[in-house]
């Protein structure tokens, strides 16, 4: 009996494939989302990477070295001195000796008799003097010593102990360390920032038709009508010339449509005429009265099929006032025999929408509610972007798994509810007058107990 395998907790270990996507996954998440963030990350990216590499390369071998060999230099001179003070004691005053120091080596020199080496100071948080100097007087010299290379900014004081007292000595920061070197460091980041802010004004002026070409097919497809002409860069104008011939392709497809739609509204409107005209001349019995209800019924029927293949697409989008827009679809309804209980709007009431069209899918849907409930209550808010509508009503609503299905054309359900007309397009034509402004139709559970429609379009 072959042996049994150990079990291991542990999953299976990532691949370098797996691991790296999910680091691109990681970055990508934290990454700006925006275009003209984005172009500005890859500029200044590898700007700021060249300028740390060389920031770091010049500390680490120019300005470290210029100093430590400025810093050997004068520790060298001290000691010097040290060496000249105990190896000619004829000059016990000091005065030759510091003679020598002020006019060959440019130091202050004095012997403290008798005196001892003040308690250390703190070391300051980066220094490269303090760092190279105690070095140098550790390897040079090799007595207790003191330094102070912050006291006084022009200054710095160098005390070493010798027999009898200690030797105090006064030179230049200059003699010591590479104070100029930082200029370089200040010119290499100003003239980067004036790259940097001449590199952002033209990618501005570069991203900035891009955003307007964005803004313009989104208006487009909201039904709003925007002036655009082509700017930039050959490539952005060859894409504005592209939008603009698609968008007049759409317009002459849409008028082509609408030109047939209404010859033909024209030819069977004419037709149910007639036989409104024969029906009116014949004897009047109940049968010519059903005839002439079917007449009517197909009149509305017809109306209701040519409404929603046009999508009332010809139609302008305007500022109206949504308060009154509501009043007006709350008068239809209860023309219709239907009772809002209440209408509210939050926030702004002016909208942009093509007024028409939005007014006919808000009374379709409360026509609807109208139809299976008893009472509705219609409320509008705006949101960050967006302005969502909500018809809510006390009927017997219609089961989740269904709600999909009465938005497609001249579906009919067994439990479900269509619109008032009775052509089973009520919802379709809402949904394509919402979709046309960028915005959809959702169905939920109401808390009136019945069912809430939503239209949510761009504010």
């Amino acid at each position: 009996m072959p042996a049994a395998r150990p079990l291991s907790l542990a999953g299976p270990l990532p691949t370098p494939r797996r691991a790296w996507r999910r680091l691109g996954r990681v970055i990508g998440d934290r990454l700006p989302k925006g275009l003209y963030a984005r172009s500005l990350i890859i500029i200044i990216a590898p700007v700021v990477l060249l300028q740390s590499v060389i920031a770091y390369t010049f500390m680490e071998r120019h300005w470290q070295l210029v100093t430590r060999r400025l810093s050997a230099a004068v520790t060298s001179d001290v000691a010097a001195l040290m060496d000249i003070y105990e190896s000619y004691p004829q000059d016990r005053d000091a005065a030759t000796l510091e003679r020598i120091a002020s006019e060959r080596l440019n130091l202050d020199i004095d012997i403290l008799e008798g005196a001892k080496l003040p308690p250390p100071g703190p070391r300051p948080f980066f220094s490269l003097l303090d760092e190279a100097l105690t070095d140098e007087i550790r390897r040079q010299i090799a007595r207790p010593f003191w330094i102070d290379t912050v006291g006084r900014s022009s200054l710095i004081e160098i005390r070493v102990e010798i027999p009898g007292g200690v030797m105090r000595v006064i030179a230049r920061r200059s003699q010591a360390y590479a104070s100029n070197s930082h200029i370089f460091l200040l010119w290499m980041g100003g003239s980067s920032l004036v790259l940097l802010g001449v590199a952002i004004l033209f990618l501005r002026n570069q991203i900035r038709p891009i955003l307007r070409l964005a803004d313009v097919a989104e208006s487009f497809g909201k039904g709003r009508e925007l002036d655009f002409r082509p700017r930039g860069a050959r490539e952005v104008r060859k894409a504005g010339h592209a939008f603009i011939e698609m968008k007049r392709r759409i317009e002459r497809a849409m008028e082509q449509r609408t030109t047939m739609l209404n010859g033909v509204s024209h030819d069977l409107r004419t037709i149910i005429t007639r036989f409104r005209l024969s029906l009116a001349l014949l004897e009047q019995t109940p049968e010519i009265e059903d005839l002439r209800r079917d007449v009517d019924e197909m009149s509305r029927m017809l109306e209701a099929y040519l409404a929603f293949a046009r999508g009332d697409s010809g139609e302008p989008a305007a500022a109206i006032d949504l308060r009154a827009l509501l009043e007006d679809v709350r008068t239809d309804v209860e023309r219709l025999g239907g009772h809002v209980s209440e209408v509210t709007v939050e926030g702004q009431s002016t909208v942009t929408v093509r007024p028409d069209a939005f007014r006919r899918c808000l009374f379709n849907l409360a026509a609807n509610a109208a139809r299976y409930g008893d009472t509705i209550a219609i409320t509008a808010r705006q949101e960050t972007r967006w302005l969502a509508v909500s018809i809510d009503d006390d009927g017997p609503g219609i089961p989740p798994e269904q709600r999909e299905e009465v938005f497609k054309p001249f579906v009919r359900l067994d439990d479900a509810r269509q619109d008032a007309g009775g052509s089973g397009l009520g919802l379709a034509i809402a949904l394509d007058i919402a979709r046309a402004h960028g915005g959809d139709v959702s169905l939920h559970d109401s808390a009136l107990g019945g069912l809430r429609a939503t239209v949510r379009v761009p504010a």
